[in-house]
């Protein structure tokens, strides 16, 4: 067979994927670090009420370095006579292991915030971005908030934009309705000033520590998981205190198991 006559099977056979390996804690920081410099570097995140949210093509690279790409199964018009809205189905294929490896629902109308004019075309567009964003967020999510963004998609944040607008209500009915405030002793001030204070966060070598001790063996799915979530928002006490957990949770599973045996 001559390279005229191969077919694109024949050619994806011999395609290296590019895949890490998240149950190594090295790779595991590898792949957070370099993820964290490529959204950094391309600027894909939105800024919302001070939080970044990382944009789907940052999502989409995460995937990629993992060997998982989407697949957009279906979109399906579900408008109505007065709006415009489909609904999108994307899964997630592992190449490396030839297995659908997650997936993701989503919508998009012309009745949300900012999208009354949209062309049908630019609706069906984003009900399949957002389906992207979904999938990935289901299974990857905890990388994203190792990297040091949330873990939301940017276009999922767009659901969020009908919020009512809370009324103002006059002077006079506030005075109404609050019951006189009692006097605030001196020293308050000074405590509320002591814990408005900036929040010290765990320190990168702590992290790298956190990350370590969570893919050892004996340390189930569920706790990883869960842990990962949640480690940008350890402050340095709570992350040696997480450290200290993890090693003795760890001592005693293994001496546990060397008793059994």
């Amino acid at each position: 067979m001559n390279e005229a006559t191969k077919t694109t099977k024949d050619i994806t056979k011999k395609v290296k994927v590019e895949s890490y390996d998240i149950s190594r804690s090295d790779e595991t920081l590898d792949l957070a670090k370099d993820l964290a410099k490529f959204i950094k570097d391309n600027k894909l995140t939105t800024n919302v009420q001070g939080k970044e949210f990382v944009n789907v093509e940052g999502w989409q690279y995460a995937g990629s370095r993992l060997g998982i790409v989407p697949i957009v199964e279906h979109v399906i018009n579900v408008s109505s006579p007065d709006e415009m809205k489909y609904q999108a189905k994307v899964t997630l294929f592992d190449i490396r292991h030839q297995t659908t490896v997650g997936a993701g629902f989503a919508v998009c109308s012309n009745k949300e915030s900012g999208k009354k004019f949209y062309q049908e075309f630019a609706i069906m567009s984003m009900a399949q971005t957002r389906a992207i964003g979904k999938a990935y967020r289901n299974c990857l999510a905890w990388i994203i908030r190792a990297a040091g963004y949330e873990p939301t998609p940017a276009e999922e944040m767009d659901y969020n934009t009908n919020t009512p607008v809370a009324v103002v209500a006059p002077a006079a009915a506030v005075a109404q309705a609050v019951p006189a405030m009692q006097v605030v002793p001196a020293e308050v001030p000074a405590v509320a000033a002591e814990q408005a204070a900036p929040v010290q966060y765990a320190t990168a070598s702590q992290k790298e520590e956190i990350i370590r001790l969570l893919n050892h063996p004996v340390i189930t799915r569920p706790e990883k998981t869960k842990m990962l979530l949640n480690i940008n928002r350890l402050d340095e006490e709570r992350a040696i205190q997480a450290i200290a957990k993890l090693r003795k949770a760890i001592d005693d599973r293994e001496n546990g198991e060397k008793v059994a045996a």
